[in-house]
């Protein structure tokens, strides 16, 4: 059974090749209409027909072979060349015999009764060859356009998944240090206080099913994201006493909008592991929303034993966002607040489905 893309593919060869017969034409002839619809003219159309549809099918054909042949799937220039001249030894003789044939055997019959048949031989060959020569070399041309673009979309996704394996590493390493911290914090409270060991606990717990059930997903959506943000707050606030205040205030509507995931938790714990704080000198971390970006910004008091940062949770934050939008992460370092700007995505990319498929050649 025919393709409907191969019918489709057809009709649009078919179409070109009417076109640019009556352009042709009306050129030479230059009576309009009238000596369109007439036995030569006939000949020449079903021709050209033959010869054009022969063209495009033994370019795609030979190109197919090329990539197929090469290790790296590409046709060069050396391999295009090579097609070209292929294609035009199979096309042009032909040509050769169509025109001879029409000519010379039965031109009664298509009405060809020249004076002068072989120049009207060279003259109809030379422009067959030109055509012909010209819809390869296009036909080549749209082919790697085409091929091109493929690449530079499988370049993309290549990177998205590198990207989303070092992200799914970097959960890995987040996950087992942010349980170790609250199992040890968890410790404590079962002998001060078990009323708040237990809403602990279940605070743990949803920040766990929250972690597990997004763990193959590069975007959440916000309103996600702030709940666990919730419970992850309150632990924080209970593990560190008082030494930290942690501001939300959210004007966007959560559920319109996506970020990726635990991108605020990775802000939050770069701020605590970067700087000093105390219940004399707590550390301020706010986070809030102006216009279409989610800013999460705290005040320095950067640790004396603090190693250098190895900036990898940013970088991470960063490179996410530049599968999804132009917009970049902004950041700054005033010396004595640092601020981190995310562009608010739209709902919509999460249920995106980024496939790959190659253009058909028309």
């Amino acid at each position: 059974m025919i393709k409907k893309a191969y019918l489709k593919k057809l009709l649009i060869r078919f179409v070109v090749i009417t076109v640019v017969f009556l352009l042709v034409k009306l050129t030479i002839d230059h009576d309009e209409m009238r000596s369109v619809i007439n036995k030569t003219a006939i000949f020449y159309y079903f021709s050209a027909f033959t010869l054009f549809m022969l063209t495009w099918e033994i370019n795609d054909w030979l190109v197919r072979r090329e990539k197929k042949s090469t290790v790296i799937a590409s046709v060069t220039v050396s391999s295009s060349i090579k097609v070209l001249l292929v294609t035009l030894s199979i096309v042009l003789p032909v040509a050769a015999i169509i025109y001879y044939v029409g000519i010379f055997h039965i031109d009664g019959v298509c009405d060809l009764n020249f004076e002068k048949s072989w120049l009207r031989f060279r003259i109809d060959f030379l422009r067959a060859a030109l055509l012909t020569t010209s819809l390869t070399i296009f036909n080549q041309f749209y082919r790697t356009t085409q091929e091109k673009k493929e690449i530079e979309t499988s370049l993309q996704l290549l990177k998205k998944e590198m990207m989303t394996s070092k992200y799914n590493s970097l959960k890995n390493q987040i996950s087992p240090h942010f349980l170790f911290n609250s199992l040890n914090t968890l410790t404590s409270l079962m002998y001060e206080d078990r009323d708040l060991a237990s809403d602990f606990v279940s605070r743990l717990a949803s920040c766990y099913r929250y972690i597990l059930d997004n763990r193959e997903s590069d975007l959440v959506s916000l309103e996600k994201e702030l709940q666990f943000l919730d419970s992850f707050i309150f632990m924080m606030k209970v593990r560190h006493d008082g030494a930290i205040a942690i501001h939300t205030n959210i004007d966007s509507k959560p559920h319109k909008h996506v970020i990726p995931t635990l991108s605020i938790q990775m802000l939050v714990e770069n701020a605590l592991k970067h700087n000093y704080y105390s219940k004399e000198q707590p550390i301020t971390i706010d986070i809030f929303t102006k216009e279409d970006s989610l800013i999460v910004q705290n005040n320095i008091r950067k640790r004396s034993d603090s190693q250098a940062s190895t900036q990898l949770g940013l970088a991470n934050i960063k490179k996410r966002y530049t599968f999804y939008t132009k917009k970049e992460v902004r950041i700054e370092d005033t010396g004595e607040q640092f601020k981190v700007s995310m562009p608010l995505l739209s709902s919509d990319l999460i249920n995106e489905q980024k496939e790959v498929v190659p253009a058909e050649t028309p």
